[in-house]
Order: C-alpha cells, then sequence, then structure tokens
C-alpha cells in the first residue's frame, strides 16, 4: 500500500477546481511559486500551461507582464545574510525585465529591497526597501513585543525608493521621517525587528503613492511632493492587509488579511473596496462561509475588465475569480511545491508550500508574442 501524503493541500488536489467560462475574464494567468527557485508560469483558463520561464533567482515575491509583453520579475539577490529570521522570507534585491525566452533584459540590485517592486512603464521601478534604526530611533517605534528588536537592538524601518530606467534614484521616502510613532504603532504581538513592513507600493493616477503599511493595518497615501501622509485608512477598517490598489472610480481594493480583525472572534479573509471620501468599506468579498477562505499572510487582489476580481489566496496557493455579486467562476490550484532552500526560513515554514505571492490576469492582447511562437 503506498503511505498517505501528509502535505494536505497537495492532498486536495491542485490545477483547474472549477470554470464557468461565460462569467470568466478570458486571458491568462501568470504565477510565480515562491519555491520554485525561478520558474514562472502561464496557464490559460482551463490550467493548462501556455508559457513557461526559467529565470536566474528564486522570487522575490512575484512576476507581472509590462508594456510589450516583458516579463517584470523580482528576484532574491543569492548570497545576502539575514537581517533578521524572516528577512529570507520576504526579502528581494533583484529587479529585473525579461524576454519570452528568459533573456534578462534589465537588472536593478538593491540588497535592502522587500516585498513589492513596481516596474513603471518608462523603465523604471518603485520599491520598498529597509534602513537600521538604533538607540532613540528604534525606541521611538512604539508597540511590539518588548526586546524583540532585530540582533537586540535594532528595528529596522521601511523605505520608498525610485530609481529610474538608468537606476539612478530620482525619489526617496523614510517611514522614520515621516510617519507618526504613536499614530502608527506594531500591533502588541509582533516582533519589533521590522516597521511598519509596507508589503506593497504603487504610484496613484495623480502622481502620489498609495502604499499598505502591515504591521500597523494601515493603507496611507503618500505625498509625493512633500513625504507626509495625505490619507490613511480608518483604524480597523483592515487587519494585516496586502496590495491595495486604486480603482477607476478612484476607490481602493484591498486584500483584507484579518488577522487581529477587531471585534471579530473567528478569523477570516475578504476582499475589500475602500471609499477614500467616506473612508467606508463600499463593497467586499467573503467566502459564504468566512472560515473557509483565511490567508494569514500574503494575498492580492486584481480587478479585470468587466468587473470581476482575480484573488490570490496566497499561503494556500490558490487563485480564484468571483463576479460583483460574489459568484466564483474560475478556481486554480498552484501545483507546484518545494522547500524553502534557507535553513531559518525552512525552520518556520518546514512543510512544502505551493505559495505564491501574487497572481495577475492579462489579457491576450498584453503579450503580443504569445500567439507568434513556433
Amino acid at each position: 500500500m503506498s503511505r498517505v501524503d501528509q502535505n494536505q493541500r497537495r492532498r486536495r488536489g491542485t490545477g483547474l477546481i472549477a470554470l464557468d467560462p461565460d462569467a470568466a475574464f478570458p486571458g491568462f494567468t501568470l504565477f510565480a511559486p515562491l519555491t520554485g527557485g525561478g520558474a514562472v508560469y502561464l496557464v490559460d483558463l482551463a490550467g493548462r500551461e501556455a508559457h513557461r520561464w526559467h529565470l536566474p533567482y528564486r522570487p522575490g515575491r512575484h512576476a507581472r507582464i509590462v508594456r510589450g509583453g516583458e516579463l517584470a520579475y523580482n528576484g532574491v539577490l543569492p548570497g545576502e545574510a539575514a537581517l533578521f529570521p524572516m528577512w529570507h522570507k520576504y526579502r528581494g534585491g533583484v529587479m529585473l525585465r525579461a524576454a519570452a525566452d528568459g533573456t534578462v533584459l534589465w537588472e536593478h540590485r538593491d540588497p535592502r529591497q522587500h516585498h513589492d517592486a513596481h516596474h513603471l512603464d518608462d523603465g523604471g521601478v518603485l520599491y520598498t526597501g529597509v534602513e537600521p534604526l538604533r538607540g532613540a530611533e528604534a525606541a521611538a517605534v512604539r508597540g511590539g513585543v518588548p526586546g524583540s528588536e532585530a540582533g537586540g537592538d535594532t528595528v529596522w524601518a521601511d523605505t520608498v525608493t525610485e530609481v529610474g530606467p538608468d537606476g539612478s534614484p530620482r525619489w526617496t521616502w523614510r517611514a522614520a521621517d515621516h510617519l507618526d510613532r504613536d499614530a502608527y504603532p506594531l500591533h502588541p504581538d509582533y516582533a519589533r525587528e521590522h516597521w511598519p513592513l509596507i508589503n506593497s507600493v504603487t504610484p496613484l493616477a495623480d502622481g502620489n503613492v498609495l502604499a499598505s503599511l502591515r504591521s500597523v493595518s494601515a493603507v496611507v497615501v503618500i505625498s509625493r511632493t512633500t513625504g507626509e501622509i495625505l490619507w490613511r485608512s480608518e483604524p480597523g477598517t483592515v487587519s494585516q492587509q496586502h496590495h491595495p490598489t486604486e480603482q477607476a472610480d478612484g476607490r481602493l481594493l484591498v486584500f483584507d488579511n484579518g488577522v487581529f480583525r477587531p471585534g471579530h472572534d473567528v478569523p477570516y479573509s475578504r476582499v475589500v473596496e475602500i471609499d477614500r471620501a467616506s473612508g467606508k468599506v463600499a463593497w467586499e468579498y467573503h467566502d459564504p462561509a468566512k472560515e473557509s477562505f483565511f490567508a494569514p499572510f500574503m494575498g492580492s487582489a486584481q480587478r479585470l475588465p468587466g468587473g470581476t476580481t482575480l484573488v490570490t489566496d496566497s499561503p494556500a496557493g490558490r487563485l480564484f475569480e468571483v463576479t460583483a455579486d460574489g459568484y466564483l467562476c474560475w478556481e486554480y490550484v498552484v501545483p507546484h511545491f518545494g522547500a524553502y532552500t534557507e535553513s531559518e526560513v525552512r525552520s518556520l515554514f518546514p512543510a512544502e508550500p505551493n505559495a505564491v505571492f501574487r497572481a495577475y490576469r492579462h489579457a491576450p492582447e498584453e503579450i503580443p508574442w504569445l500567439d507568434a511562437r513556433p
């Protein structure tokens, strides 16, 4: 008799789970398994592989197809020391664009980059990084578990940097300069090794910068001119959230993880639209059985043409699409499992995950070379 696979996610089944072709947005879904060693996959609505890239670095979070059909990819810079144990889990360091055959066309390196790197249409990149705070600067950071600073004395604070196509800096922002310590304290159960943990940055239509501050449960708009916080989500609206994006009507689409959600004894994840004028949730999706969709970390949501939303349930490697009225019309489970190579991360996540940070659905016209393949 064969032994039972002890990986519950793999045991439940992978690949295409559900499809309503009349409701789903036609196109191709792109994802990069976090333990895949540099493989990036493009699958059609039926879950069939349409293309695969092999990049020289394991994912430093995610990939996306940008203007001209190039692959924008964020990889993990090899050989770097861990600033703290979780650093290897979400650090990056290499931001590149590649051709369809995997040829690297452009590359920028910053060993302190982590989580997000948003590749711009003009060839530049907007990305998150860290810098060390020690002494009085570290002590000024509020909240977190007392005595849990990295190395005993360091709080790594977030920065945001934009570089141009030639790699030269053209804008920088420091949390240490612009975040009120009392207004943005770490959650009391979080380590004081990283503050405020920015997991997403993207430019807004007006030129300002939208950012997600996970460990303080806040979505903020940063002034491109002054660096000040122009807007923030009302406390309690989102909890440990990811991937806010601006919609055509100005609302913000956010993956709300739901960890430590105030007033709720059972955690669950949801996708919400926040009206910036009122600060209120104007639309939300959660599973009909709320507790069955819960991603304690990572996650993303992409609004698609036609009004459906692609959701990445990241830890589960589960990608699904829902309509505006909450009808699930497509579901796919990533079939690629593997272990993290760094011992620090492997000790924290010993199982072989199929996790992806973000997935993106791309219309056929965004991939002009796909139909031209031999």
